[in-house]
């Protein structure tokens, strides 16, 4: 694909999560294409809007993100799931009543609506809902969905500061939401719901023998 950043940088503009400015502006971020960087329970996330191919391209752009990796997506609360995904599977809805907002992602089939350059083409998408009121009051305020992947190069540590986050993408995002160290520090821990049985693709904050007490058949990847 074409650079959406061409060779020029993007004026990054930093703000505290808590400025009374800091939600509007994002919001007109990503509702002009662009990208914005902002805390969750894990560690800083970088987003755009799912809906808009442009967008969602200048993300894979800004963190220099190999196009056959999918992009996450993150709700706002647990109905929005419907946006993006179809046929849920049962188990669904037991681990997002235990876990959910927190620290876990699970791969569900994905709507045909969500455009393909979020899945990498694949018939799934990966969803969860952070546990972090900045994360969730700017993803309410932009429909209850946003194209989310930690904010980092890729291949580089995810960062669990805004100031770790602007070394990787200062001059390749458009905003930076500073809400202190994440508490997590941690990425979520990953569940594939569509395989059979379940397959935990990546652990992360929440230990595999409490995922086993509402979904006895995982197996790990």
């Amino acid at each position: 694909m074409a650079d959406p950043g061409g060779e020029r940088r993007i004026a990054t503009r930093v703000l505290r999560a808590d400025d009374p400015e800091a939600l509007p502006a994002a919001l007109e971020a990503l509702r002009a294409g662009e990208t914005v960087v902002f805390p969750t329970d894990t560690v800083y996330g970088v987003g755009s809007d799912a809906w808009s191919v442009e967008a969602v391209e200048r993300l894979f752009w800004a963190k220099e993100r190999p196009r056959a990796m999918a992009i996450p997506i993150l709700v706002s609360a647990p109905r929005h799931v419907a946006q993006v995904a179809a046929d849920l599977p049962d188990a669904f809805g037991p681990l997002t009543a235990r876990f959910w907002p927190g620290g876990l992602t699970l791969v569900v089939p994905r709507r045909q609506v969500v455009p393909e350059v979020v899945s990498a083409g694949g018939a799934t998408i990966a969803v969860r809902m952070p546990d972090h009121p900045v994360a969730l009051a700017l993803i309410e305020a932009a429909g209850g969905v946003l194209a989310v992947t930690s904010a980092n190069r890729s291949s580089r540590p995810a960062p669990a500061t805004a100031g770790e986050a602007l070394a990787d993408l200062d001059g390749r995002v458009a905003l930076v939401l500073d809400g202190g160290a994440c508490p997590g520090g941690i990425a979520s821990a990953v569940v594939d719901l569509v395989s059979a049985p379940p397959r935990l693709l990546r652990a992360g904050g929440i230990p595999p023998a409490m995922l086993r007490e509402v979904l006895p058949h995982l197996v790990d990847d």
